[in-house]
């Protein structure tokens, strides 16, 4: 949670020229929405509200920040959530790849980083990432991710979000217990 709070007034590009809203706002605005479509997934929707830490912890690193964020949160918040938080980036090329609208709709900033995280992906990644298991909500965060970037929107406090986070972290712990 004190990672989380460290992305107010954190952006993904340390110039600002980036998204329109500061990491924590962006993240929260994901989790929401994923909370809103799939509440009972609490794994996806703290994977929203954790996705983009990767760009406080080494800022200016578009290409890695997923899975610099997958490396912070793995051992605390569990495979899959740590999974999906270094998928969100993949997602990106796979969306950039297969529908052209959703690639039209990228935001200036997303479409710049598109090209340091490997451009859209080819035609062998797409069939990889197709049977990947977590595919589909790698998808459903992506769609998030883009969404979630509207200045003024009104969100929870982050503070609203830690007892989801605790039973998500809990739910890891007996996982690595058995």
């Amino acid at each position: 949670m004190a990672l989380l709070a460290d992305c107010h007034d954190a952006w993904d590009m340390p110039d600002r020229s980036g998204d329109p809203v500061d990491i924590l706002d962006h993240d929260r605005q994901c989790a929401e929405l994923l909370r809103r479509d799939f509440p009972a997934d609490e794994e996806l929707q703290v994977a929203g509200l954790v996705h983009d830490i990767g760009h406080v912890l080494v800022p200016g690193d578009d290409a890695g920040h997923g899975v610099h964020g997958r490396d912070a949160v793995r051992g605390l918040l569990g495979a899959r959530v740590a999974r999906l938080v270094e998928l969100h980036v993949v997602a990106k090329r796979y969306l950039a790849a297969t529908d052209s609208a959703h690639a039209a709709a990228l935001s200036a900033s997303s479409r710049r980083t598109l090209v340091a995280q490997g451009g859209p992906m080819t035609a062998a990644e797409i069939a990889a990432f197709e049977s990947d298991p977590d595919f589909t909500a790698a998808i459903t965060l992506r769609r998030a991710d883009d969404t979630g970037k509207v200045v003024g929107l009104t969100v929870h406090a982050l503070e609203t979000w830690r007892p989801i986070v605790e039973r998500v972290a809990a739910a890891a712990d007996l996982a690595v217990a058995r």
